[in-house]
């Protein structure tokens, strides 16, 4: 594999300092951020405009422990059982202890949940043994936490955003620090340099390997990539989430259907009009993992519908307006019918390995959100604990580079200071382009790296990936470069997949269809070897 993903000369690169650089605009992204300004000068460079990240697309909503009849010791509980063993408590217990006191500072913020009587409502979704979630003007409760983000970003002045900024590696010292990335400017077409005392990764999922996802078009895995290519380590790439209801009309995105429809009611019918997981703890509101494959051994023999009815006529409009109108707009009154849904790719648990503190493998580098792995979502992530993420560990993050940097006395990195690794194998002069489209590799994981798994499948996949990504070599264009970074995380996917013999979680393999009770163990790999290493979970409880 090359070290940086297009051939770059340092002269040929304007250069940029600051105190520490934020790659990535969601929760994650803008948080940290947020919380950075209070210390150092910070730099956000976001990969189209500032709005556009999988959070504005997050419906339910965020998941914590404020209501009088919760606690966090549930929902660390909640979250464990959701995780199928491979959580790592102390993660979690950061998430659900820190949560509280992050969600009312973005309350401060001017962020507006709904309410009831004049307390703030909760909603229940699955695995939660509470109602622990908050929801905002509905059913567009991320869209709610991004505006409000992106106005406090935008308003603080040490804070500079660059838009149409594509990540296309992250830069090292000669000690093998990472002091910065390197991008290109969408607008100029040029490679531009940003160096920082911190980097913080924060670019988001990987839903775009999929042909059915509910993840926007920029969720391509491009920070997850580059930090493989700089040599970070990551854990746990085998497991990704399917949610299980998406809008399932021919020619129609698959529109994400909220887990919360489920928790006021709705239910999953089969193709004979009965409900199917009524003899499975939780019924519909059993983990997502359950629910998902459930749905996908219906539909193979008949349509599964989502019945919006038990909620009730008068409250659907109400409570999920975007969902309702949606489903109009595709010709589907869910007052009056049963709506199609389908599983699609929705949330990737793997990621960047990190701690609980968000250091990655990598000195100077941290991770956050959805493009880290920190242990707190374990196999099978917990309705609604995305959103809290970003927030918990973004601000433990800062706290982090706060005490880092007043120990080192360290001042930002120079230009000098940029190690230029050589690529193994530059590009040969006049190599033919490979033909392949996106959309092949998107049906070639959906097939074999998707909801149901097995070995001859997984090894076709990871042979046919390892011969594309061989052979196919991107020009400065952002769709190729897109390609090859789905590429890379693809192939490390299909890789884990197989080397993790049993079934947890969003990982199904249906040749070893039983959990391994007495080895629970992370998958761990980094760039330079093709064997996927193991960690014992660190969890005693």
């Amino acid at each position: 594999m090359r070290r940086y993903l297009v051939p770059w000369r340092f002269e040929e690169c304007r250069i940029y300092s600051t105190g520490v650089l934020v790659l990535g605009s969601g929760i994650a992204g803008l948080y940290t951020a947020l919380k950075a300004s209070e210390y150092f000068e910070v730099t956000v460079l976001t990969k189209k405009g500032i709005p556009e990240s999988n959070t504005k697309h997050a419906q339910g909503g965020i998941a914590v422990a404020l209501d009088q009849e919760d606690s966090p010791s549930l929902h660390y509980e909640d979250t464990l059982y959701a995780g199928a063993g491979l959580c790592e408590s102390d993660s979690v217990r950061a998430l659900v202890e820190d949560g509280p006191l992050r969600v009312e500072e973005l309350i401060r913020m001017g962020a507006h949940f709904d309410r009831k009587n004049g307390k703030l409502a909760f909603t229940q979704e699955a695995a939660h043994s509470r109602r622990r979630v908050l929801h905002a003007n509905g059913d567009a409760t991320g869209e709610e936490i991004e505006r409000t983000l992106v106005a406090q970003a935008l308003g603080e002045e040490r804070i500079l955003v660059k838009e149409e900024q594509f990540l296309l590696d992250l830069l090292k010292n000669s000690k093998g620090e990472v002091i910065g990335a390197l991008s290109l400017n969408g607008l100029t077409q040029e490679p531009e340099i940003y160096l920082a005392q911190a980097v913080v990764l924060a670019t988001g999922g990987l839903g775009q390997l999929y042909c059915y996802t509910t993840n926007p078009e920029v969720a391509t895995g491009d920070g997850i990539a580059a930090a493989y290519r700089a040599g970070a380590q990551l854990m746990d790439m085998e497991f990704v989430q399917f949610h299980p209801t998406a809008l399932f009309i021919p020619g129609a995105p698959r529109f994400l259907i909220s887990e919360a429809v489920r928790g006021e009611g709705a239910h999953l019918l089969n193709a004979q009009g009965e409900r199917f997981m009524q003899d499975v703890p939780g019924k519909e509101l059993a983990p997502r993992d359950v629910v998902a494959r459930g749905i996908w051994r219906e539909q193979a023999k008949g349509e599964v519908t989502l019945d919006f009815r038990p909620i009730g006529l008068a409250k659907v409009p109400r409570r999920f307006p975007m969902i309702y109108q949606t489903c109009l707009d595709y010709g589907i009154n869910v007052l009056e019918e049963r709506l199609p849904v389908a599983p699609a790719a929705h949330y990737m648990m793997g990621g960047v390995r990190t701690d609980e503190r968000g250091r990655t493998s990598l000195t100077n580098l941290y991770a956050s959100g959805e493009c880290a792995c920190n242990g707190v979502h374990g196999a099978n992530r917990l309705a609604s604990n995305s959103l809290l993420d970003g927030l918990v560990f973004g601000g433990r993050i800062v706290e982090d580079i706060v005490n880092t940097v007043r120990a080192k006395g360290s001042s930002n990195p120079q230009p000098r200071d940029i190690y230029a690794e050589n690529d193994e194998k530059p590009p040969k002069a006049g190599q033919e382009q490979s033909p392949l489209k996106r959309e092949e590799l998107q049906e070639l994981m959906w097939e074999y790296v998707g909801i149901i798994r097995e070995e001859e499948g997984l090894k076709k996949a990871i042979k046919l990936i390892g011969s594309w990504d061989s052979a196919f070599i991107p020009e400065k264009e952002i769709p190729q470069l897109e390609l090859k970074n789905l590429l890379t995380t693809g192939y490390c996917v299909a890789r884990a997949a197989l080397a993790r013999e049993e079934s947890r979680g969003g990982h199904y393999r249906s040749d070893y269809p039983e959990i391994n009770t007495k080895d629970l163990k992370h998958s761990i790999q980094a760039r330079g070897t093709d064997n996927v290493c193991t960690i014992p979970v660190s969890r005693v409880d």
